[in-house]
């Protein structure tokens, strides 16, 4: 993977980040950085914000535009929303939860499947990241003072879910019937209202 492509997986991963915070991820010098990320100005991948700092100069965050984000698109957007229609149109809204319905029925019984022998919050927190990611959401899991999150840099079916907003609540839902036994689940930041990720706080019962 060229460098250019390295700094925008990690602003896509990780959000607004310094030059020196891409020089240490990458092993590289500030100056290699600063050239790369002029590049990528440039060619309108991304963009840079100056935060002032408690003493001496602003420091310069680096995040991606629509463009850098535009990489990570599904490429079969337009069809997605054109067959959601045809859904609708021929079946109507009945025929368009049964369709969300059957995908979640598909999906839970092979999360459940993996999830069967893991033990405790993060454990299965580790196992339905890998397969999220496995899926296209970038998924990573962090703990912050006793709370669980996972996280989803990315939403393959961003196209879907904008369209129906039930894939997204019928995404939430699984999730929380997956934890149940251990943890209660909200979503806390969403791509579909505008944020980066989709990110949902997992905490112990």
């Amino acid at each position: 993977m060229k460098t250019h492509e390295k700094i925008i997986q990690l602003l896509k991963t990780e959000g607004p980040l310094t030059a020196k915070i891409l020089a240490s991820e990458l092993g590289l010098t500030t100056m290699g950085i600063r050239q790369h990320v002029q590049g990528l100005e440039d060619s309108g991948d991304v963009v840079f914000k100056d935060e002032k700092a408690p003493r001496g100069r602003p420091t310069r965050y680096w995040s991606l535009t629509d463009k850098g984000h535009s990489r990570f698109a599904d490429r079969h957007d337009e069809l997605t929303v054109q067959l959601l229609d045809s859904v609708i149109s021929i079946f109507g809204d009945d025929g368009m939860e049964k369709l969300i319905s059957h995908r979640e029925e598909t999906a839970m019984a092979n999360y459940r499947l993996a999830l069967a022998d893991r033990f405790g919050i993060e454990e299965k927190l580790q196992t339905l990241a890998k397969l999220r990611s496995d899926e296209g959401y970038m998924a990573t899991v962090e703990q912050h003072d006793g709370v669980f999150w996972l996280m989803e840099n990315h939403c393959p079916i961003c196209a879907a879910a904008s369209k129906c907003l039930s894939f997204c609540r019928s995404e939430l839902q699984m999730f929380q019937a997956l934890m149940s036994e251990v943890a209660t689940v909200s979503r806390e930041e969403h791509i579909i209202d505008g944020a980066r990720r989709c990110a949902y706080k997992v905490t112990p019962t």
